[in-house]
């Protein structure tokens, strides 16, 4: 076994200066395979990539957050068909748009709350500014996490829903949300749950909605690739400021989290393996054979997520996508057996469990992506760098099973 030539496709685009460095990791059956320490986390001071340095991992921060969640579930806190009013009432009179791309006082009443599950399954009607068409995107793209968690909820809640509670997915704010719910169920900051219920027994010390004075220094900085004129590409280390030491006012459920490849694989085992780790248990079996089963219907798997067909061969569970069938999500999206569970992050963050061969990838770098409609389409039209720089990971990925299966 040979694994040594995984890291190519990364080490291509580091070289052509389309991405500042990477740290992917491969686990299995009990123990780590490989970690690949590549390129820089602060080209500018020459600091290179290294194992314990850590990332922002955006929406792998949405599992996490289910997670605790789930734990209050079995402690009978509540269940998932419970409506979310009773700890959010500010849900309690939400409106629906008439019309999905109509005015925003146009709007018709939700024919039942909004449901635990369905903020969990992303089937509430909230969205974010990036999975809904205007006018609603721009009445999101307004909304400032830098206030406290209960003025930005009321933000959210004076907004209409995209759609009707249960009726589709669309990506969006619900995790954040939840995290709000977790907060007020349990009386105390979300930071402080997540400690307690998640990182502290799987012993994931570098993993929080801050960073220590020492992590700072262990921190990656935040990159972003420009393409825009007739030279080459840049990539601008002025993305996004240093990591926090402190606390930020709304810890968000959805995206705020800081971590390192090893703390989430801690995560990812726990999983991986029913709800325990080295002999602690974080969840019930039950709680994560409920995260890692599809909830998606066959109509709302037709509905392409974030105009993509992501859900060939896949489903959705609680915050992670599964994979249903093999030979449909290799085609569009690499290999992974038969209930591969993962959720990647907005950042160039990703991970992936597969049970079929008892084996973990974690692939993590810091680019902040360009959601605008010009670069979806510059890509499309060619093989631009962008392209280039989000096609390393597949061929890792693809690479990686390769080499294992041989």
């Amino acid at each position: 076994m040979n694994l040594d030539g995984n890291q190519a496709s990364i080490q291509e685009v580091i070289d052509a200066g389309l991405l500042a460095g990477a740290v992917t990791l491969v686990w299995q059956a009990g123990r780590v395979l490989q970690v690949n320490e590549l390129g820089h986390r602060d080209v500018g001071a020459g600091l290179p990539m290294q194992r314990d340095t850590i990332f922002r991992i955006a929406s792998m921060t949405k599992p996490v957050t289910v997670a605790a969640a789930m734990a209050l579930v079995e402690e009978g806190r509540f269940a998932l068909d419970d409506p979310v009013t009773p700890w959010l009432p500010e849900l309690a009179d939400v409106r629906v748009l008439a019309d999905p791309s109509g005015p925003l006082d146009r709007t018709v009443p939700a024919r039942r709350p909004i449901t635990f599950d369905d903020l969990m399954t992303h089937r509430s009607g909230l969205a974010y500014a990036f999975s809904v068409g205007p006018p609603l995107n721009r009445a999101y793209g307004k909304l400032m996490f830098r206030q406290d968690q209960d003025r930005w909820l009321a933000e959210v809640a004076a907004l209409p829903l995209a759609h009707q509670p249960g009726d589709r997915m669309t990506y969006s704010h619900a995790t954040d949300v939840l995290g709000i719910a977790v907060s007020r169920i349990e009386g105390r900051p979300l930071a402080e749950v997540l400690s307690d219920r998640i990182f502290g027994p799987l012993g994931m010390t570098d993993t929080g909605f801050a960073v220590t004075h020492e992590g700072r220094r262990r921190a990656a900085t935040m990159y972003k690739l420009e393409t825009a004129g007739a030279g080459d590409p840049v990539l601008r280390d002025d993305a996004m400021g240093p990591a926090p030491v402190t606390l930020p006012t709304f810890c968000a459920g959805g995206a705020g989290l800081w971590s390192t490849a090893d703390d989430y694989l801690a995560f990812a085992r726990m999983l991986l393996a029913g709800g325990s780790l080295d002999g602690v248990r974080v969840l019930s079996p039950e709680s994560v054979a409920s995260m890692r089963t599809n909830r998606l219907t066959d109509e709302q798997k037709r509905v392409p997520f974030l105009g993509m067909p992501f859900w060939r061969g896949r489903g959705f569970g609680l915050n992670l996508s599964v994979v249903t069938d093999p030979a449909q999500s290799r085609q569009l999206y690499g290999p992974g057996g038969l209930g591969t569970f993962s959720w990647p992050g907005a950042y160039g963050t990703w991970w992936q469990a597969d049970p079929s061969v008892d084996r973990i990838m974690i692939y993590l770098i810091q680019n902040l992506p360009d959601l605008s409609p010009d670069t979806a389409a510059a890509a499309v039209a060619g093989n631009t760098s962008m392209a280039k720089m989000q096609a390393a990971q597949p061929r890792f990925v693809r690479r990686t099973y390769q080499a294992l299966e041989e």
